[in-house]
């Protein structure tokens, strides 16, 4: 029989990945040009070609034995060297190969980052809406969630509400900018006050609270806005990066952990991910992407698809009376619902369109349409938007 643990996670399931298997449900009804799936985070540019053309080369040049082979836990060091190096010249850090973790993507490294700090019973404070795996990953390590709300319309963390949620048994908190839901980037004035906020309740308990930041939407920023290092307001910030979106690699599932020298603890600190990393099951992150990573740390993807849907989406939205929030990054748009969250996603539903209610991220009122889909189908979703605009609204 499983574990009562894993019973529990059943139950809540994922309601994300739910609406995406309904979705295929649907269009195997109606034809999938007939429904329109804003369920799922899954990029819809492709990669950069030189991703296809390195990995060949990495195939034909690398021996089979090193290519296919161990290396340290941490990763291969010429790769954490090209991370570090990328990091200093973006942001005038001083990151070296000692100070990151190839990690199996941001998830395996956000579960490597609270394997090595959580205690059992140890509180991870997270602010909603937030990535709904957080949960598990969180309860992965017996560690209790705090979940404190942010202060809408602009969804910027409410600070005072987070002072009291702050404890002595605090031992982390989770931050996702641009974040999941809302797109939202959280600002300078901000996110100094939270260092500031941090280092005072640090000193006040005499204890480390390690600020982990969520990083799979770094490089996808709109209208010039500045995604800020979060790093230079806190210098115990443990940075979760992915290449998923950034790349679009979600399936090769590749990332880091970045932990400066700066951090208290750094150089066990790293010690005790490599030691999780393998403990955990991943050994390593897998050698093909992070030879990979290496000779693209500096492609990006274009975001214009992105931003057109973006603008497309939330115009469009507006304009049929929805209330929304705009994006400044990552590729979701948060609906607020002017009806009950359930009743909500349900009519939509009737008109197969299909979102994830915000009860999924810790912010019930409201749903999440993951704009990462193709400018085709965003178009052909509109009279269906504007149907159910005028079921709800009455106009």
């Amino acid at each position: 029989m499983i574990s009562e643990k894993m019973k529990e996670i059943m139950k809540s399931g994922s309601a994300i990945r739910a609406m995406f298997e309904e979705g295929k449900k649907l269009a195997q009804i109606y034809g999938k040009e007939n429904v329109y799936d804003f369920s799922l985070g899954n990029p819809s540019i492709p990669a950069p070609e030189k991703v296809n053309v390195a990995i060949k080369e990495i195939v034909d040049v690398t021996d089979p034995l090193t290519l296919h082979g161990y290396m340290t836990n941490s990763g291969y060091e010429s790769v954490r060297i090209a991370v570090a190096e990328n990091l200093n010249k973006k942001y005038g850090a001083n990151y070296s190969a000692d100070n990151i973790v190839m990690t199996v993507g941001a998830a395996g490294g956000l579960n490597v980052a609270l394997k090595a700090i959580v205690n059992a019973g140890e509180e991870v404070v997270v602010i909603a809406p937030y990535f709904g795996e957080y949960d598990n990953y969180i309860s992965n390590v017996d560690g209790r969630k705090v979940v404190v709300a942010a202060n809408p319309p602009t969804f910027q963390p409410d600070l005072k509400a987070l002072e009291r949620a702050i404890t002595s048994k605090t031992k982390a908190v989770i931050i996702n900018t641009p974040n999941n839901p809302t797109g939202v980037i959280y600002g300078k004035d901000t996110l100094a006050a939270l260092g500031d906020l941090l280092k005072k309740k640090s000193d006040e308990y005499s204890t480390v609270i390690y600020l982990i930041s969520d990083e799979p939407y770094r490089e996808l920023a709109y209208d010039g806005e500045e995604v800020p290092f979060i790093p230079d307001f806190y210098s115990n910030t443990i940075i979760g990066y992915s290449y998923s979106k950034s790349l679009s690699l979600p399936g090769e599932r590749i990332g880091y952990l970045a932990i400066s020298n700066k951090a208290d603890g750094c150089e066990e600190l790293v010690s005790a991910c490599n030691v999780a990393t393998r403990i955990l099951g991943f050994v390593n992150a897998p050698s093909l992407q992070q030879l990979l990573v290496e000779k693209c740390i500096d492609e990006k993807t274009d975001l214009s698809a992105y931003d057109e849907n973006r603008k497309l989406l939330y115009n469009s939205l507006s304009k049929f009376g929805f209330q929304c929030v705009k994006p400044q990054g990552a590729f979701y748009l948060f609906v607020k619902c002017p009806i009950d969250e359930n009743e909500f996603v349900s009519k939509a539903k009737s008109y197969n369109i299909l979102v994830v209610g915000g009860k999924s991220f810790g912010c019930e009122g409201y749903v999440r349409i993951a704009y990462c889909v193709s400018k085709q189908m965003i178009k052909a979703s509109l009279p269906a938007f504007e149907k159910l605009a005028k079921d709800i609204f009455g106009n």
